[in-house]
């Protein structure tokens, strides 16, 4: 057991640290550029295209879209991002459509973080107007009328509301603006077309 925990601990030490990831980060998306370098191999047109949809509903395969966020989610939120698509020769209008139908899903889950961002601060700024009045309600009922029944709910009252506003400021806000941020990398990327991945080579 002692023998397992310590080989745990070593492992945990050599890979939890940013040294290690900063290694592993530039071996796996890093060339000769400032940009981060992902490929997706495709050996047909069905496997990027949603056969399912059509017309102006057309769009890529859901895993194409997760492909990208697994990817991209290693890498920090400043870093510029090139997704080569390796493996099939698309046509110019092909490639229009990849590329708009990327930007038109990003934008999108953009619009809905924005949407959940805004939420928040409506029910944040409740909570603390609220959290506020009991306070000042707590404070008039301890000088003018000391009625222990109310004083104990709005001591409540202004404790709890006042905690969740400020645990939503420290945490959702925080967790949301990285969310924005994710998606805005990812809108932000650009698309790069390769008929194979000797190509790729003579480019980077």
């Amino acid at each position: 057991m002692d023998e397992f925990k310590k080989k745990m601990d070593e492992k945990i030490k050599k890979y939890s640290n940013e040294e290690y990831l900063a290694g592993y980060i530039k071996n796996e998306y890093y060339y000769d550029n400032d940009d981060a370098d992902i490929f997706l191999n495709i050996n047909s047109k069905e496997e990027i295209f949603d056969s399912r949809t059509v017309g102006k509903q057309i769009d890529l395969l859901p895993s194409i879209y997760t492909f990208i966020e697994d990817k991209t989610s290693m890498l920090d939120n400043t870093v510029p991002i090139k997704l080569h698509i390796v493996g099939v020769e698309f046509d110019s209008k092909e490639k229009e459509l990849i590329q708009h139908l990327i930007k038109e899903h990003y934008a999108i889950e953009l619009y809905k973080v924005q949407k959940k961002y805004n939420k928040s601060c409506n029910i944040c700024i409740i909570r603390l107007m609220f959290g506020i009045l009991c306070l000042l309600s707590y404070a008039f009922l301890t000088i003018y009328h000391k009625v222990l029944f109310f004083l104990e709910v709005f001591s409540f009252l202004f404790s709890f509301t006042l905690w969740e506003a400020f645990d939503k400021i420290i945490y959702t806000f925080n967790t949301l603006n990285n969310e924005k941020c994710e998606v805005t990398q990812n809108l932000l990327l650009t698309v790069e077309f390769h008929d194979n991945y000797d190509s790729i080579k003579k480019e980077l």
